[in-house]
């Protein structure tokens, strides 16, 4: 398969999720502590999103296949794990930049396998998952700081990660 048109790059600032919700995707902020279980709960929908027959077909040129979307939310899950783990070892630590869309051409996600993007996304979400349950009680405010300067702590990166993976099962009418 040839490459696909990439999408233009995203460029919104979603952090008004945290406090705010998102109207696009019906998401409601909610308790961090809860975050974990919203998490794994995803993984049987995004198991049967890579089961589809339409899996890899994009609906639009510039907008990413069920497969593609999958793919960056088994990739949401390793970073922002690694953002946890970072922010739970280091209060104010600072994020390195991730290039979503730079990640999603040089990985191919467009030509890789539904079964295996499935097993990957739920080892990644149970990961983070985990780190999630770990999160002492007087872990929740610690800080990180993303490139762009946006400051989160533990518990508003924990509900704005959410978000990311459930607006994504929305994207791709899950």
């Amino acid at each position: 398969m040839s490459e696909p048109l990439a999408p233009p790059p995203e460029d919104r600032d979603w952090t008004y999720v945290i406090t705010l919700g998102c109207t696009e995707c019906g998401f409601t902020p909610f308790d961090a502590t809860r975050a974990a279980d919203r998490l794994r709960a995803s993984v049987p929908r995004w198991r049967s999103v890579l089961s589809g027959p339409s899996v890899r077909a994009r609906p639009a040129p510039l907008t990413w296949s069920p497969l593609e979307y999958a793919c960056h939310v088994r990739d949401v899950n390793r970073t922002m794990d690694g953002r946890l783990k970072l922010m739970l070892a280091e209060d104010g630590a600072r994020f390195e930049s991730w290039d979503q869309d730079a990640t999603a051409v040089e990985d191919r996600y467009w030509e890789q396998d539904p079964a295996v993007v499935g097993d990957e996304l739920a080892t990644a979400t149970e990961a983070a998952a985990t780190t999630l349950d770990e999160v002492p009680d007087d872990a929740w405010q610690r800080r990180g700081f993303r490139s762009n300067g946006s400051e989160f702590t533990v518990g508003t990166l924990a509900v704005y990660f959410v978000h990311d993976v459930e607006h994504h099962l929305h994207d791709v009418g899950a």
